[in-house]
């Protein structure tokens, strides 16, 4: 049941998965572009280039693209989609497929789609492993830097905090709170812990090599990442890494991160005025002291490559700020990377809404060019309604005979009585006989269609006719509602599988609502002759007044006649009373079981249900 219900949402989110990883992709090479050409510029520009492109990860497009479908309605109907559009649909979404494959039903077939089945949940345990194990990294690193800042003695007098208290004084903190240092006794070089509240820890005995000048331009560097919140982006791009750690682009992007974000606070402290020499020694005593890397989940001295940092340090000219070019390029970029999916959700949603409009005229106005109802009037003295009730789609058309409305909407919408509320007393007792054409032109059309295409336009036509001729309106609403799940009962099933190429006379079929062969429907038995068992669950749906959903597993098509005890007053369309007499549904509930060799599993589930609104009642005629 798992490995199925993950194959599900699979199926689903597979293509979605894949768009999003695809589209992130894209825009962390369109960042990496934009970083050769700003390669000049501050580092902080690159910097933020490629933040912007981990946060990405945790931002999928499609969110834009429906905000954009929901205001599409603000722009004019569009009969027809540019090749401007398809092309951005397709590049955006290059993992949907409208279509699924067909596999073959073979024992080979059987045992590769099992294993099929059970591979996403492999992948999820996959995904889960990987998601565990960085998250326990980086807890576990957490935890060791927290408890060296909880055990740091605070420290507000000597060299360094006034050092500290002067940079401040000169806003290179920016114009946040002062502060806090404190002192360590832990081989850890010095680093801002914290995000909320950042600690500045300072190792211990690092003073004594460092001198005035040192130690200010190390403090500066601290500084800086305090006022440009380095540790609350690195904290972002941690989760990016723990959800996608599976993507070798969220681990490139790491690097560049943390290159960037060391090299823009050099820049920062040489612009201050520090001695390129004097700032370079400082990191080379500060890695002479400290030895081991610096932790992650702190911004300290030594991150990047020291060597190019370095060569950086002491050749590089002073850098160029932006220009008004590249500010345009750097704006136009942005803009394009809100605006494209944007404006995908706006184009689909202008066509789409504007073909719902054409489809909603299209069923009430020109659906049916010739439409009969004749109203029967009511049995008199108690006589028994006649059988069968057909109902008939054709290539031509649809013709009911003693159907009641509700009949009618249960098979418009594909519902049960139980789950059509609000009508009036009529709704379920008055009958009529109802012929509808279709126009030439119709007919042709839907010749073309699909078997599940023609049950969907089928469906869509008799729901515009009631709705143009009863002038039926209805909301829908979600209610817990009994429900059976028809299943193999103990013994297996006791069902004759219909023969291939077998002929039966045409009494009634359904085959476009139920799949269904030859039926008969009389009081307390239903015929059937080539039918598989979701039409009987459609038939068992209906004598019971609730929904009936197959179970069985069982594919082929039977022939089988089903009888139970009825009392006088029912009616086998389960039509004048949804709920059944208690009696009857024994009955029949026996029946399956003994005949049958199935049985109903009776469950409660969230329904949609049809609320009547407005419904007009035909006079007999």
């Amino acid at each position: 049941m798992i490995a199925k219900y993950l194959s599900w949402m699979w199926a689903a989110l597979a293509p979605a998965l894949g768009n999003h990883l695809w589209q992130s992709t894209l825009f962390a090479l369109a960042a990496g572009v934009l970083t050769l050409t700003l390669r000049n510029n501050h580092a902080r520009t690159r910097y933020w280039l490629w933040l912007a492109a981990s946060v990405k990860f945790l931002v999928p497009f499609s969110l834009l693209v429906a905000l954009g479908s929901r205001l599409g309605w603000l722009r004019g109907p569009a009969g027809t989609k540019n090749g401007l559009y398809f092309a951005m649909e397709e590049a955006s979404q290059p993992f949907t497929q409208p279509s699924v494959a067909m596999i073959s039903r073979s024992a080979d077939a059987l045992d590769f789609t099992s294993w099929i089945h059970l591979l996403p949940a492999v992948l999820v345990a996959l995904w889960l492993c990987g998601l565990v194990v960085v998250l326990s990294v980086w807890v576990a690193r957490w935890r060791r830097v927290s408890a060296v800042a909880r055990e740091a003695v605070p420290l507000r007098e000597g060299r360094e905090a006034e050092a500290l208290r002067r940079l401040e004084r000169l806003g290179v903190g920016g114009s946040r709170p002062p502060i806090e240092m404190v002192a360590s006794r832990a081989s850890l070089e010095p680093g801002v812990f914290g995000i909320v509240r950042p600690v500045l820890v300072w190792p211990e005995g690092i003073s004594e090599r460092l001198e005035d000048a040192h130690l200010e331009a190390i403090l500066a560097h601290e500084l800086w990442h305090v006022r440009r919140r380095d540790n609350l982006a690195a904290a972002i791009h941690m989760l990016v890494e723990a959800i996608f750690w599976f993507h070798p682009v969220v681990w490139w992007l790491g690097a560049r991160l943390v290159e960037e974000r060391e090299r823009a606070c050099d820049e920062d402290v040489l612009e201050l005025g520090s001695d390129r020499q004097v700032y370079a020694e400082s990191i080379l005593k500060i890695c002479e002291f400290c030895v081991r890397s610096p932790l992650a989940c702190v911004s300290g001295v030594t991150g990047a490559d020291l060597k190019k940092r370095m060569v950086r340090i002491m050749s590089e000219n002073v850098v160029r700020r932006l220009n008004f070019s590249r500010k345009l390029l750097l704006t136009v970029a942005g803009l394009l990377a809100i605006a494209a999916p944007f404006e995908i959700g706006v184009l689909h949603a202008s066509p789409s809404r504007a073909a719902s409009q054409a489809s909603k005229a299209a069923a009430i106005t020109s659906g049916y060019d010739n439409v009969s109802i004749q109203a029967e009037k009511p049995p008199v003295d108690g006589a028994l309604t006649k059988f069968p009730l057909m109902v008939r789609f054709s290539p031509d058309g649809f013709a009911a005979d003693g159907n009641t409305i509700q009949m009618l909407v249960r098979l418009a919408y594909g519902v049960q009585d139980d789950q059509i509320l609000g009508a009036p007393d009529w709704f379920h007792s008055q009958r009529y006989d109802i012929q509808a054409k279709l126009g030439t032109s119709a007919q042709e059309e839907m010749s073309k269609l699909s078997l599940d295409q023609r049950k969907a336009e089928d469906r869509r036509l008799l729901q515009g006719l009631l709705e143009d001729r009863f002038h039926l309106t209805l909301r829908r609403e979600s209610r817990e509602l009994p429900v059976y799940e028809l299943m193999v009962a103990e013994g297996g099933p006791k069902l004759q599988e219909a023969k291939s190429g077998e002929s039966y006379p045409p009494v009634m079929r359904m085959e476009a609502h139920g799949g269904m062969g030859e039926i008969r429907i009389g009081e307390g038995e239903f015929s059937v002759q080539s039918a598989d068992l979701t039409g009987l669950a459609e038939m068992l749906s209906n004598a019971m007044g609730h929904s009936v959903v197959d179970k069985t597993g069982l594919t082929g098509k039977y022939n089988f006649t089903l009888r139970w005890k009825t009392t006088p007053s029912q009616d086998p369309s389960g039509v004048k009373s949804p709920a059944q007499p208690e009696s009857s549904t024994e009955s029949l509930l026996a029946a399956i079981q003994e005949q049958l060799g199935l049985k109903l599993v009776p469950q409660t589930k969230p329904m949609e249900v049809l609320v009547i609104d407005h419904v007009e009642e035909l006079a007999a005629n």
